[in-house]
């Protein structure tokens, strides 16, 4: 089994530097045209099925990846991103971190973040998402299949913590995916070993 662990397309909000969490922002256009340009990169790849957080923007990510192929589009909330609770929509600026004390925690300082009210812990989202690579990995070892999972930043650093075995100090290590970069990976005796990082297919 092939997995290809996509980032959504730009949003506005990113540009702005707005937190998004779990808030339901679409692509923009610029968002979109990152897809369609890596739908054509990878217009050859044999996708069997596709996996997605169930936001939009990595949702409309999924279906513009899809092209007119007849390939199923499973979402799964264990792949939404992370909840920033009462901190959702507000700007965060991170070539100034010292104007957002609380907010540069997060990016600078994960194992000493707390969540504003409504928000999740960063050992939550690892919990899950490693909830769900478990069960990729269970399901699918020993099988051809090649699967697309269309989600989020935060998402993929659990993702990707989780296979390497970091912690929660170290979350951040490697940086965030580009917008519509991909990760590939392949099973391994039920566990996943990375192939390449962060990839564009433009």
């Amino acid at each position: 089994m092939q997995l290809y662990v996509m980032r959504h397309g730009e949003t506005d909000w990113n540009i702005n530097f707005r937190l998004q969490g779990r808030s339901d922002i679409p692509l923009n256009e610029n968002g979109r045209d990152m897809a369609m340009k890596a739908s054509e990169g990878m217009k050859d790849i044999p996708f069997t099925k596709i996996y997605t957080s169930p936001l939009v923007r990595a949702y409309e990510t999924a279906r513009i990846i899809r092209r007119d192929r007849d390939i199923p589009i499973i979402t799964d909330e264990r792949i939404i991103e992370i909840s920033f609770g009462e901190n959702e929509g507000k700007l965060y600026d991170k070539n100034h971190p010292e104007l957002f004390p609380d907010l540069a925690k997060f990016f600078r300082e994960p194992d000493i973040y707390v969540p504003a009210d409504g928000g999740e812990t960063i050992d939550a989202l690892k919990e899950r998402t490693k909830n769900f690579i478990d069960f990729i990995a269970d399901t699918y070892d020993n099988t051809d299949e090649v699967i697309l999972v269309t989600t989020h930043g935060a998402a993929i650093r659990g993702i990707m913590s989780y296979i390497k075995n970091t912690s929660v100090r170290d979350f951040w290590k490697g940086g965030v995916q580009s917008n519509c970069g991909v990760t590939i990976m392949e099973t391994q005796g039920h566990s996943l070993k990375i192939i390449s990082e962060n990839v564009t297919y433009p």
